[in-house]
């Protein structure tokens, strides 16, 4: 495991009629909820620990409700413990109120389980290798396997509890103001139409669109130096697996804030 050597938590508040320049429009979320949504972990369990332990900093700071902490999926791949990963949000279920999105890695991983050549030619594409070692897969003998071979190659390693957590996460939360997607959604559909699986994959069309939305959207997938805090919609990942730094976001009534933890240690 890398070392996290910084800690920082950022607070943006963003009261209605007190908007600041940079800050994304007043958007509410449900009175008596405190709702975190965490950015892509992409195998940092570094991170992720990291920003646990900030969360609890963070809830103990502001006291005033349970809070719900959203994952927008990519937990896996690229960063070096992907199991890891997956096995410590499992156990956070048991600790703490979360809910979870799937992401395009986590629907890749569930198709080669399923045995699709395809996926498995993606799953090598993007970041896989790191997964499957995570898993205790050799080297050697991943880097042996054909594509045809790989679904019963990782069937072989991936842990039943893994694949049913992967199989149960969520497409899109819609709470208050709010829309947690992993991706985003088609700005030419409204919410009710949206076909879910794009929200998984949907990139320029989505960050180059202008708004307004129905929702604030909360996302992930496109990668981003700092979290975007926009009119419209809210980006959270700042590429924790090469950049060392893992962002979330506090939302509270009115109030929306950042929390973020970096490590000196790069990939």
């Amino acid at each position: 495991m890398f070392p996290v050597n910084i800690f920082h938590a950022l607070r943006r508040s963003n009261r209605q009629g007190k908007q600041r320049p940079g800050l994304a429009r007043a958007a509410v979320s449900p009175a008596g909820q405190t709702i975190y949504a965490v950015g892509d972990i992409h195998g940092r369990l570094d991170l992720l620990d990291a920003l646990i332990a900030q969360l609890q900093v963070d809830r103990e700071y502001i006291r005033q409700f349970p809070p719900l902490i959203i994952f927008l999926g990519d937990l896996i791949d690229r960063g070096p413990q992907s199991a890891q990963v997956l096995d410590r949000l499992i156990g956070l279920q048991d600790q703490a109120s979360t809910r979870f999105i799937q992401g395009n890695h986590e629907e890749v991983l569930l198709r080669l389980l399923d045995g699709d050549p395809e996926a498995a030619r993606q799953f090598a594409r993007f970041g896989g290798r790191a997964t499957a070692l995570s898993y205790g897969i050799a080297p050697l003998e991943y880097d042996a396997c054909t594509f045809d071979d790989l679904p019963a190659l990782m069937n072989r390693y991936v842990p039943a509890s893994h694949r049913i957590f992967l199989g149960q996460m969520e497409e899109m939360i819609i709470i208050g103001d709010y829309a947690f997607v992993h991706a985003g959604i088609d700005p030419a559909r409204a919410l009710a139409e949206q076909l879910l699986p794009r929200t998984r994959w949907i990139r320029a069309q989505f960050t180059s669109h202008p708004g307004p939305f129905e929702k604030m959207i909360v996302h992930g997938h496109s990668i981003s130096v700092d979290a975007e805090l926009l009119d419209h919609r809210i980006g959270l990942d700042t590429g924790a697996y090469r950049s060392g730094l893992l962002s979330a976001i506090g939302l509270s009534g009115h109030d929306r804030w950042l929390v973020q933890v970096r490590s000196a240690q790069q990939l």
